[in-house]
């Protein structure tokens, strides 16, 4: 077994928070999704390894980029990503800033403010959509909607582990400033429930988090294709009932994930108001 290899989770697109090239995506799309997400969660694992060095994290990120940009082939991932994203003409420079995350991942443990928080969601999360939105042919005008969605995925998975990410791995994605105005320091996260302050913390970057959400909500009325709309608009309807959970509950303590009846069932009664807004305005 390769070193890089001994760093994989094991995680596929089944175990993630939000459906992945789920059975609503054409099965002619799944293909470069799924590329895209195992050169993802390749390099994921990597940078979130608690037993691998820095230095060898940022070698094995740099065998992924220069496998993908076509100058090694010291990455399976990346040269199947390479060759399924020129068989089908798609860009590459997504997965190239997703690694740009990975790489902070590595090197930086902490973030100022909510802005400093907002540039890393613009390399570790906006580009995900951004590339499925280029596999199904979708307008780039799209963008500022799906950055603001997948922006605040990323926040929501944030919070729901940020007790773990701590203990792990001294990551912290709640901001400086949130702490100083709240007169805590991060080893609050050690504790195994939070406080009264520590909730408030919490629940007020979830409550900052709806703006982003609400941002977002017009995303899957944009999408042409109506299957791919449909799981952007499931996406929206479960990080909103998530981001209301993060309000209200303690991710120290407390379940803040969905089951999969929770997903069905949120997707059942999403379904009716799903099918008018494409009848009344989608194109």
């Amino acid at each position: 077994m390769s070193q890089a290899t001994s760093l994989q989770s094991g995680k596929s697109h089944r175990d993630e928070n939000f459906p992945v090239a789920s059975f609503l995506i054409a099965p002619r799309f799944r293909a470069p999704i799924l590329a895209f997400y195992r050169f993802v969660r390749f390099a994921d694992d990597i940078a979130d390894h608690a037993g691998a060095a820095p230095e060898e994290k940022l070698r094995l990120l740099e065998e992924m980029r220069a496998t993908l940009a076509g100058e090694a082939e010291a990455s399976p991932e990346g040269a199947a990503l390479r060759r399924i994203c020129a068989e089908r003409g798609l860009p590459r420079r997504h997965a190239l800033d997703l690694l740009e995350a990975f790489r902070r991942d590595v090197t930086k443990s902490r973030y100022r403010d909510w802005d400093d928080l907002l540039d890393y969601c613009r390399y570790s999360a906006m580009p995900v959509g951004r590339f499925v939105l280029a596999v199904h042919g979708e307008s780039e005008e799209l963008w500022p909607a799906n950055d603001a969605l997948c922006a605040a995925l990323q926040i929501i998975n944030h919070l729901q582990d940020c007790a773990r990410d701590y203990r792990e791995l001294d990551r912290v994605y709640i901001p400086q400033d949130a702490w100083a105005a709240a007169d805590l320091n991060v080893t609050a996260l050690a504790a195994p429930a939070a406080g009264p302050a520590l909730k408030g913390v919490i629940g007020g970057l979830a409550a900052k988090n709806a703006l982003l959400l609400a941002q977002g909500r017009p995303f899957a009325r944009g999408i042409r294709d109506g299957r791919l709309a449909l799981e952007v608009d499931l996406i929206q309807t479960l990080a909103e009932n998530l981001n209301t959970m993060l309000m209200r509950r303690d991710p120290l303590s407390q379940r803040v994930h969905h089951s999969k009846f929770d997903v069905a069932r949120l997707f059942l009664a999403r379904l009716p108001g799903f099918a008018v807004s494409r009848l009344r305005g989608a194109p």
